[in-house]
């Protein structure tokens, strides 16, 4: 018994010592952390993306404390939150505008040139890097979903071996941009509505020879409407800096020869009615 009553009293005196260890040692050698940085955080939407440049919201709201960053430099923050932390901090918000993702390709697995026995990596990067993927044209989206699984929010959508971006989702956190091997994925103003889907600079009779979707350099667009579009060589683009972006009305007004000039509704309805129609 006396053995067991020593032994609880060396735990006793023990347990105290390193209590008052631990106690001076955080005294005396602890991080003051800096209640701003708090108070952004608990203003940030967590989504930890990493959209704003940052390793996470943590380190941007240390970035955005320090005067570093603006608070606005978060893409998934809503201007009432951009607005509150810079309320709260007594700083500008800063200006900027709402992006977001386009996955500039209308080459799925019917209109695309598929090769027959394809049998590598199911991985956009590695099949970009060996033998380019299962597709015929080197400029389009491989189709093995990459920028979707990269994506936090689920915003993109690989339909009929296409990435789709659902734009109800997407807050241009820039996540695809950096997983896409090809470069196709742009972020775009978030008011914008019709876009080019074709990556590819080859001329119209390559372009059409490999994919019935890609744009092929008509013209037909810049010539109708030359403040909203752009053509570069054999590819043509909307000029997003435009001060009147393209819709649906002018969509319809220039009725692109390929399809390869759509607007983001019209883009997601064809390919689903396509995967629809190939289930039935």
């Amino acid at each position: 018994m006396s053995n067991l009553v020593i032994a609880a009293l060396v735990m006793g005196v023990l347990a105290l010592v390193l209590g008052t260890a631990i106690g001076i040692f955080v005294k005396f050698f602890k991080v003051k952390s800096d209640p701003r940085v708090e108070l952004v955080l608990e203003l940030l939407p967590g989504a930890n993306c990493g959209g704003c440049g940052c390793a996470g919201c943590a380190d941007f709201a240390k970035a955005v404390a320090s005067g570093r960053l603006k608070p606005n430099g978060c893409p998934v923050s809503s201007q009432e939150q951009v607005n509150a932390i810079a309320f709260a901090l007594g700083v500008d918000p800063g200006e900027g505008f709402a992006r977001r993702a386009v996955v500039c390709c209308s080459g799925d697995k019917f209109q695309t040139q598929m090769r027959k026995f394809y049998n590598g990596a199911i991985d956009c990067a590695a099949a970009s890097m060996i033998g380019g993927g299962p597709k015929g044209c080197r400029y389009g989206c491989i189709g093995m979903g990459n920028c979707a699984h990269a994506c936090p929010f689920g915003a993109i959508e690989v339909i009929n071996s296409l990435a789709v971006v659902h734009q109800e989702l997407c807050v241009g956190c820039g996540k695809c941009v950096a997983a896409c091997p090809r470069g196709i994925i742009k972020l775009v103003p978030a008011d914008s509505t019709a876009h080019v889907y074709c990556s590819s600079p080859e001329k119209g009779a390559v372009k059409r020879s490999l994919c019935h979707g890609g744009c092929i350099g008509c013209g037909k667009c810049e010539r109708a409407f030359p403040d909203s579009f752009t053509k570069t060589g054999f590819l043509a683009s909307v000029k997003y800096d435009a001060a009147k972006l393209p819709g649906a009305e002018e969509i319809q007004t220039i009725k692109c020869p390929t399809g390869a000039l759509a607007t983001e509704v019209d883009h997601y309805a064809g390919e689903k009615a396509v995967r629809e129609g190939e289930k039935k």
